[in-house]
């Protein structure tokens, strides 16, 4: 039996269980089964026209990816963002490649990708599915384009497909930790009151996974979902934008109602209405941190800012050092720092302060021993 055959018949005995208290163990565990399968079958197969068959090269100092059902709009979007051409028609599939565009937007240089449209089904291979969500797991910010003429069914599906390979939307990962031991059995604390689980379906699902011995300690509510994302370990999470092209065929009402939605924004590529509110929202979504540089005895240097991006982790003073260049860190000593992340200005750091956007800073290097 193929993995999709497995994955259909745990979906179906999923489907047709009862969901009760005597149950829940039993579909904890197929649950654990699921997220195995799905992972399996998401692994690269080794043919090189696979997976990555149009990844294309980083650049920019951010990466977004347009996901969308067909003829939503992507291909028009990319055009009116960055000026690259990308083939738009009235029918559907008429982007078959990624096609990468550039946005310059506050000093920074974004990364647009216009990505093939999904079918449903394509978290389990169909189309090109693979291949789209292997490039937007790469990416800073996801942008959901949707049609506004239709109802939600459409970002439900989507939303479905990215869930089923590992990309959680607007989720920050859970508080949990598992240290597997080499002996002793599973040692389980939680330091708050769990209501969607306890210790005994704990222990199935790290059974599911042959985990016998581990610490696992929880720290927040979380759900058997949640529990067995984090044994999976490689899941991504990533903000995501929902995208309402076509609102000039609606009413004022009706795009009032929309942009009142969580992390969704009304535009309409055809009449050029609200792209630079997306901008704007894409801006903020992306979590830039922009450090000018200073030189001792010199005036900061606004004109080249280096930028990286919080979606990453916090920006440390290591980080951006680095990005000027690797060897800086070998002759690091402190940092002097003008801005928001410290308390006066300027303040001596080290190298794990964390910046925040529009700081100044300076590198002060070890002094020389030689004579």
């Amino acid at each position: 039996m193929g993995i999709l055959e497995k994955i259909k018949d745990i979906e179906e005995e999923m489907a047709r269980t009862q969901k009760n208290k005597a149950t829940e163990y039993h579909i904890g565990r197929l649950k654990a089964r699921l997220a195995k399968l799905r992972t399996e079958l998401q692994a690269p197969t080794g043919s090189k026209g696979d997976v990555h068959a149009f990844e294309v090269s980083a650049y920019g100092d951010s990466r977004v990816a347009l996901i969308g059902f067909p003829s939503v709009g992507k291909s028009s979007l990319l055009t009116a963002l960055t000026g690259t051409k990308s083939e738009a028609a009235d029918y559907e599939f008429t982007t078959l490649t990624c096609i990468p565009g550039i946005i310059r937007y506050n000093d920074a240089e974004i990364q647009l990708l216009d990505l093939p449209g999904i079918i449903e089904g394509a978290s389990k291979g169909r189309g090109r599915g693979r291949q789209v969500i292997a490039v937007a797991r790469s990416s800073d910010l996801v942008l959901i384009v949707l049609d506004a003429t239709k109802d939600d069914s459409q970002k439900e599906k989507l939303e479905r497909e990215l869930e089923a390979v590992g990309i959680r939307l607007n989720k920050r990962p859970p508080n949990v930790r598992i240290t597997r031991k080499k002996l002793g059995g599973v040692k389980f604390t939680s330091q708050v009151p769990l209501t969607k689980m306890d210790s005994k379906l704990v222990q199935s699902i790290l059974n599911e996974y042959k985990i016998f011995n581990a610490e696992v300690i929880i720290r927040e509510d979380v759900t058997v979902d949640e529990f067995i994302d984090v044994i999976e370990g490689n899941r991504k999470y990533v903000t995501c934008l929902y995208v309402y092209n076509k609102v000039d065929m609606l009413s004022i009402a009706e795009i009032d109602e929309i942009a009142r939605r969580p992390f969704s924004v009304p535009i309409s590529v055809n009449r050029a209405l609200n792209l630079d509110g997306l901008l704007e929202r894409m801006w903020t979504s992306i979590g830039p941190c922009r450090v000018y540089t200073k030189k001792k005895g010199n005036f900061p240097d606004f004109t080249d800012p280096i930028i990286l991006t919080s979606q990453r982790g916090p920006v440390t003073v290591e980080q951006a050092a680095c990005r000027l260049h690797r060897s800086i860190m070998a002759e690091f000593s402190r940092a002097i720092v003008w801005g928001r992340s410290v308390k006066h200005s300027p303040q001596i750091v080290g190298k794990d302060h964390v910046l925040d956007d529009e700081d100044v800073m300076q590198i002060v290097k070890k002094q020389s021993t030689k004579k």
